[in-house]
């Protein structure tokens, strides 16, 4: 998308760019450079749901994977993350629950930090949203954001510096997981993650109550996502202090943070 397209889309961005662009430009920074240093975050609308939805560029910004700290000891929530990052002298622009766990609060299925594989992934049968096939697989690896059904990735495994399976995939390979209804009279708030074909990872959280179906043609239709998967629904969490969003969810297990390069 260039840039003159996506200031027609965006109405926030067109009063910025009125505003800042300009400026921007005078002093030699070009739109792209422009628009990596916008807050990543911003509200949505689409059909008759609102969503708060965060985008992210791995080449302007570090996607990372959380779930205990150097120590050992577990994270637990969003806020603990962040007070951890900034006394380590980093500022977390947005963060959100990584996907499902277990009662101790460890990953259920693939979990990779820092290139290091803590859990494998799961490929049995099972029951709930994880085990409905096709479950994927949200990754980092060689600087580049990826979504890949899980059986998919499985079959040719990249180098991952970061890992972390859920269920069900929204949106696989442009379409819509088949198991979707679109009368389905289950409603709930829920996050997932896809990534768009120019390598943007775009991250989503509704405001209101949703059904699978809505949500991944929400990825599909409106965010441009071929790959997209769903993370959780009870605990969906975002922080985005920009947009002033401070999920205080407590006993979260692997979460992401995302920082500016």
């Amino acid at each position: 998308m260039d840039i003159s397209t996506l200031l027609q889309s965006v109405p926030l961005l067109v009063m910025l760019a009125k505003s800042v662009l300009p400026a921007a430009v005078g002093m030699g920074m070009g739109a792209g450079q422009w628009l990596a240093s916008l807050p990543p975050c911003r509200g949505f609308s689409f059909e008759a749901a609102t969503y708060l939805v965060c985008e992210a560029d791995p080449r302007h910004y570090s996607i990372e994977l959380f779930w205990k700290d150097p120590a050992g000891n577990l994270y637990r929530s969003l806020h603990n993350l962040r007070s951890a990052e900034q006394a380590a002298g980093r500022t977390m622009l947005f963060g959100m629950n990584a996907g499902m766990y277990h009662p101790d609060l460890a990953p259920v299925g693939l979990y990779v930090e820092r290139g290091r594989q803590i859990s494998s992934a799961k490929t049995g049968p099972g029951t709930g949203n994880f085990s409905m096939q096709p479950n994927g697989i949200f990754y980092l690896s060689d600087g580049k954001a990826g979504v890949r059904a899980t059986k998919d990735y499985l079959k040719q495994s990249p180098r991952a510096d970061y890992a972390t399976q859920s269920g069900p995939m929204l949106v696989i390979d442009g379409k819509l997981h088949p198991k979707f209804q679109a009368d389905s009279a289950s409603r709930k708030i829920r996050d997932g993650v896809g990534v768009r074909a120019d390598g943007v990872a775009v991250f989503a959280i509704s405001n209101d109550v949703v059904t699978f179906h809505e949500f991944a043609r929400l990825f599909r239709d409106a965010l441009g996502c071929p790959n997209a998967l769903f993370l959780d629904g009870s605990i969906s969490s975002l922080y985005a202090p920009a947009i002033g969003r401070n999920d205080d969810f407590w006993n979260l297990g692997p979460m992401i943070g995302v920082f500016r390069k």
